[in-house]
């Protein structure tokens, strides 16, 4: 019996290995063949190099402001008059015309006696010239003839010798005298003139204001020049000359203007490395405060090409077609603009792609597209 159980268990383990020696066998002799995988050649786009001349246009912008411009300050004090112009925001003043106008009523009657005080002093000494001094009497009676106290005070007659200013100094009348112009130039100040024709940009007071010595009263500007100030970098400081044109452009780019470069400070902003430059422009459609964008000319780099910044690799290398297969170059870049960048030590007729490919690697094999055009 137990001879039975023994063949019994030996037989159960020849089948089991068995079996799984003939699965192995059929899972083997199933030999599914693997697919092969579709060749994907891409399409790019390709320019032939042909170095030449680049201009390096270098980008600037910044906002409008007049070239003459004038802050309205009182030096003296009163109720601020009204003119033959309201004195608003946006007025027209033609050079010369008041533009301020202080009541001096008070003060014009202080200089004007002062004025009589001096007339007065004058006339006391003409007896003793006219003993004394009979040679310079006529000179002072014809000063006297032409004294008028509502009009500038005229200049006193020239002194010719030593006793004829010793005799004048010491009667007072030239201390009175310039006390006289001192008062005079003050007067002058409660009227304010256009210095040349422009618009009043700034009104700080009104009609019947009392203004104060030192008030801020108002702005006055040139509108037939503006000036742009533009920031640039130190590099191209030496490369921008005074009296080079320049194009500029408005924010929507819907018009252009003609500017000149009137001025370049000495001076290199430690902060940011760069230079200021004014580029001078005229125009009627211009105001104070426009947003003008520039481009400056500051070079022509000879054997060069240039390309956008997006085909640059690593900064020194970009994609070449040799043989319908992709490969890498060397370049030396040499400028770089906001979208292109300006590079050389490609030779002329290479084939470099212009457009990105995705996914591109060296040895990528690729399919050039048709139509082409020289760089």
């Amino acid at each position: 019996m137990n001879t039975r159980k023994v063949v019994l268990s030996v037989i159960g383990v020849l089948l089991i290995v068995f079996s799984f020696f003939a699965a192995k066998a059929i899972i083997d002799s199933k030999t599914t063949p693997k697919p092969r995988p579709e060749k994907i050649v891409k399409t790019v786009f390709v320019d032939t190099v042909q170095n030449g001349t680049v201009p390096i246009k270098v980008p600037a912008n910044g906002n409008l402001i007049a070239k003459q411009r004038v802050e309205l300050y009182s030096e003296v004090q009163g109720v601020f008059r009204r003119g033959s112009k309201l004195f608003k925001t946006g007025q027209r003043y033609r050079s010369g015309e008041t533009i301020i106008n202080i009541d001096a009523a008070e003060y014009t009657a202080s200089v004007q006696s002062a004025k009589s005080s001096l007339y007065n002093l004058i006339t006391s000494i003409m007896p003793d010239l006219r003993l004394d001094y009979p040679e310079i009497y006529p000179k002072w009676q014809e000063y006297l003839s032409s004294f008028n106290v509502d009009k500038t005070i005229p200049q006193l007659p020239e002194m010719t010798t030593e006793k004829e200013k010793f005799f004048i100094s010491g009667r007072g009348i030239l201390t009175d005298y310039y006390n006289i112009k001192n008062l005079e130039q003050r007067l002058a100040k409660y009227r304010m003139a256009a210095p040349f024709n422009g618009v009043l940009t700034e009104a700080l007071v009104t009609e019947g204001t009392l203004v104060r010595s030192g008030q801020k009263l108002g702005e006055f500007i040139d509108t037939g020049v503006y000036e742009l100030e533009v920031s640039i970098r130190k590099t191209f400081s030496d490369l921008l000359k005074v009296g080079e044109k320049v194009e500029l452009v408005n924010l929507e780019r819907t018009d252009t203007y003609e500017g000149v470069v009137s001025r370049i400070n000495a001076s290199v902003d430690q902060a940011s490395q760069t230079i200021k430059a004014f580029i001078e422009v005229k125009n009627d459609n211009l105001r104070e405060g426009m947003y003008l964008e520039a481009n400056l000319n500051a070079k022509g780099e000879d054997n060069a090409i240039e390309v956008d910044r997006g085909l640059l690799l690593e900064n020194d290398k970009i994609f070449v077609v040799r043989d319908s297969i992709l490969d890498q170059i060397d370049v030396n870049p040499i400028y770089f603009s906001d979208k292109k960048v300006v590079i050389k030590e490609v030779p002329d007729g290479t084939m470099i792609v212009s457009k990105p490919v995705v996914g591109a690697y060296v040895g990528m094999l690729v399919k050039v597209f048709e139509e082409q055009s020289n760089l």
